[in-house]
């Protein structure tokens, strides 16, 4: 079966607008852009996109790619301070010359809608009431609304960024899964993916996880999005392993809608405090 995730997350974007309108909510993101990332300035229409239809207003702060550190830490400080700023987004990557994880914590834990700020993922560590990061989160919605139980699955994690990699092991571990975490440093990654009963794939490396890498039955998550031939591919061989698994998402049109859903609702969860 295909994990449909436009499908899914069509829905619940449907509930989300629907919870705004009946509570009479009015909700603004702040969209930080810095430069002009060819992937930055899709996935950014894509969310500016998506939030209209949901009600919620969108602040688009498109900034020069030479910025300075000061004054990108100004306009975060004054995002901060704005009561009229709900949640606030900064798209990554950064220019090189500008650090990630420096301007990722200036953002309000309370407005952090990415999830990303070391409190906010430290909660998360600690099972406290927290902003989860939109992909791991999108993960754990799609598998909900199959009612696929992970209870005492093996599940294999490909990658470990704080991103995507061990937030959805540490979510996946507290619904009993039994995890592990394979990187680019795991020797022979097959041993691990030829036992697992889920593999969640996100490295970033087109068509990586091929059929005689998986067992039949398996559950693929595919968060890779990568460009080959002129068309977007996951990290999984989908026409292949699709033959042997249970359940699959597709590339695109699985993952990705799931996580800007997810986004979207942490800025109405932010809202309600959380």
């Amino acid at each position: 079966m295909i994990l449909d995730g436009k499908m899914v997350a069509d829905l619940r974007n449907e509930e989300l607008r629907k919870k705004i309108i009946a509570e009479n909510l009015k909700l603004t993101t702040a969209i930080i852009l810095v430069g002009s990332n060819p992937a930055s300035l899709v996935y950014v229409k894509n969310k500016i996109k998506a939030s209209k239809k949901v009600g919620i207003n969108t602040k688009l702060f498109n900034l020069d790619e030479t910025i300075s550190d000061a004054e990108l830490t100004k306009v975060i400080t004054n995002l901060n301070n704005d009561n009229e700023i709900d949640g606030i987004l900064l798209q990554l990557p950064l220019p090189k010359h500008l650090d990630d994880d420096k301007f990722i914590n200036l953002i309000n834990p309370l407005k952090d809608i990415d999830g990303f700020t070391t409190i906010n993922q430290g909660r998360l560590f600690q099972k406290q009431p927290t902003i989860v990061s939109a992909t791991p989160q999108g993960i754990i919605n799609l598998l909900n609304h199959y009612k696929i139980d992970v209870t005492g699955l093996d599940a294999v994690v490909i990658g470990r960024s704080q991103i995507v990699g061990m937030p959805i092991a540490k979510l996946l571990t507290d619904l009993n899964a039994t995890v592990t975490i394979c990187h680019t440093k795991t020797k022979d990654l097959s041993k691990y993916t030829k036992k697992a009963d889920l593999i969640v794939a996100a490295v970033g490396v087109p068509k990586m996880i091929t059929a005689n890498m998986v067992k039949e039955g398996v559950i693929i998550i595919d968060v890779g999005i990568n460009r080959l031939n002129d068309k977007l591919v996951g990290d999984v061989d989908f026409d292949e392993v699709s033959k042997k698994a249970k359940y699959i998402t597709p590339v695109p049109k699985g993952v990705g809608p799931m996580t800007i859903n997810a986004l979207l609702e942490n800025i109405y969860k932010i809202k309600r405090g959380v």
